[in-house]
C-alpha cells in the first residue's frame, strides 16, 4: 500500500458493514450488536460534537475513529477526545493509524480544542511516536 491508496474520510452510512466487523474486532469487554450498533451510527453521524473517520484502501474500510469535542471547564474551553480507534489487524503498521489521528487531530483544531487525549493499554509505542504522553490513570465501572 502506498499513501496514494489511502483514502482518510468522514464515515458513511454505507460503511455500516464493514465499520461493524472492525468494531467486533476492537470489542474486548463489549461485544457490539447488530441492532445497538445500528440505532447509534446515525445519530453519530449527524451529530457536529462526533467525528467518525473511515480509512479506506482499495474501496474498502480498513480503520476507523470515533471521537468527540466537548466543553470543559478546567481546560479553557474544549478538549477532544478519541473514543475509538481500530485498524483490521491484516491492515496494520501501513500508516493508517497515523492517518487516522492525524485527521482527528485537524477536526479539533478546527474546533478550537486544547488537546486530543484517549484511554488504551493497546500500543503505547505508536501513541508516544505521534507524540502523546502517558497522563492519567483511567479508572471505569461497568453500569449494564
Amino acid at each position: 500500500m502506498t499513501a496514494d491508496d489511502l483514502l482518510i474520510r468522514r464515515a458513511e452510512k454505507a460503511d455500516a458493514d464493514e465499520v461493524f466487523a472492525l468494531a467486533r474486532e476492537f470489542g474486548l469487554t463489549f461485544r457490539p450488536e447488530r441492532g445497538a450498533f445500528d440505532a447509534a451510527l446515525p445519530e453519530l453521524l449527524a451529530n457536529e460534537d462526533a467525528l467518525l473517520l473511515a480509512a479506506v484502501v482499495g474501496g474498502r474500510v480498513q480503520g476507523y475513529l470515533l471521537g468527540f469535542v466537548h466543553l470543559t471547564l478546567f481546560a479553557n474551553g474544549p478538549v477532544a477526545w478519541v473514543e475509538e480507534a481500530m485498524v483490521g489487524s491484516g491492515s496494520r503498521r501501513q500508516g493508517i493509524g497515523r492517518a487516522l489521528l492525524e485527521e482527528f487531530e485537524r477536526w479539533a483544531r478546527s474546533r478550537e480544542a486544547g488537546y486530543v487525549a484517549m484511554a488504551t493499554r493497546r500500543a503505547p509505542e505508536f501513541y508516544h511516536a505521534l507524540g502523546y504522553e502517558a497522563s492519567a490513570t483511567f479508572f471505569r465501572k461497568v453500569l449494564r
